[in-house]
């Protein structure tokens, strides 16, 4: 298969690239980032990191896609998903794009019509749906240990972005702050714990008290979820981490059952320590590379012919989720979802 990679604006490209070139089943790995030259001096981008990387480039995504590639990977600016996917769907080349889907809803039904209509695979990068420890939490559940689910709390916390992901706190490319950043990868992990469920209704508080002058971007944020059953969900969204933490930050979810509880922690398959020269924690992790686990996942749709999970309609779902929290802490209200 040949693969190609529009933009290297997100930093997964690294570890999609490095997950493609050890595929076996792939033969061919080319980029383009047509908007590396609007990024501040100095950071990594077009024809030099595609370099480093490895992989092939050229300068424009239509050479790209007209290349003959079986695929794309899109680690653009969220704002820019939508333009990029609809050109490779128009191309007849099957995406796998970056979360969120978009930075609105409209945005992201538009993409998951114009992928249905032109009859390739629309997948969403959710990669810690891949974690050993996100499985090993389906299985439990499945196991009935815990019994019916009753309320979830998650936490997604992170580093504040800096460098070369500045872009995460420029609501423009982004669509948001911490709130868009971090409640999706939680929201996704319940809509697959709660098979698709649609969530009943929102409530979501966000503030600027952790990093003041990032405004007007949201620095910190809870969000609270109803679903059916009742099945009720609270997510830690923010930009918590310190810089001196260890790596970019974690995911935790904490499950309260009808006959008992479980706990999950993303990234805690690690090693702890403390760095001589630079004086700082350090974590060292071990296990499965979800991010190549995420990248199997589509390149075997691509190979079968089978829908990549998740698809674009889950994307759709927790964009939702997404959005009626930016109401929500917009009004102060409950927004109640369709």
């Amino acid at each position: 298969m040949k693969i190609g990679i529009l933009s290297f604006a997100h930093l997964h490209a690294v570890s999609y690239a490095a997950a493609l070139l050890a595929h076996p089943d792939v033969d061919q790995v080319v980029a383009s980032d047509p908007d590396h030259t609007r990024r501040p001096a100095g950071e990594p981008g077009g024809p030099t990191m595609a370099a480093e990387l490895g992989v092939d480039y050229l300068e424009d995504v239509d050479a790209v896609l007209a290349s003959g590639v079986d695929g794309v990977v899109v680690c653009s600016e969220n704002a820019r998903h939508r333009e990029l996917v609809e050109k490779a769907a128009a191309a007849g080349v099957h995406v796998l794009c970056e979360k969120p889907l978009a930075t609105s809803v409209a945005d992201g039904e538009a993409m998951v019509a114009a992928c249905r209509s032109a009859g390739v695979h629309l997948m969403v990068a959710y990669p810690v749906r891949f974690s050993t420890a996100f499985a090993a939490l389906r299985e439990t559940l499945a196991s009935g240990s815990v019994g019916e689910v009753c309320a979830v709390t998650g936490t997604n916390n992170g580093k504040l972005p800096t460098g070369k992901r500045a872009w995460f706190t420029d609501p423009e490319l982004s669509g948001g702050g911490a709130l868009v950043d971090h409640t999706v990868h939680v929201a996704d992990l319940l809509d697959a714990l709660l098979d698709g469920a649609p969530v009943r209704s929102v409530y979501a508080r966000t503030n600027t008290l952790l990093h003041p002058d990032q405004d007007p971007v949201e620095t910190a944020g809870l969000v609270s979820l109803e679903y059916p059953g009742p099945v009720v969900a609270t997510i830690d969204c923010s930009w918590s981490k310190p810089p001196s933490y260890p790596t970019w930050g974690g995911l935790t979810l904490d499950l309260v059952g009808s006959e008992g509880m479980v706990s999950m922690d993303a990234f805690g398959q690690r090693v702890d320590g403390f760095s001589e020269r630079t004086g700082r924690p350090l974590w060292l992790p071990y296990g499965s590379d979800s991010d190549a686990a995420l990248v199997a996942e589509f390149l075997d749709g691509i190979r079968t012919g089978r829908a990549p999970q998740p698809d674009g309609e889950a994307g759709l779902r927790s964009l939702r989720v997404v959005a009626a929290a930016q109401e929500s802490a917009r009004t102060g209200t409950v927004v109640t979802l369709d």
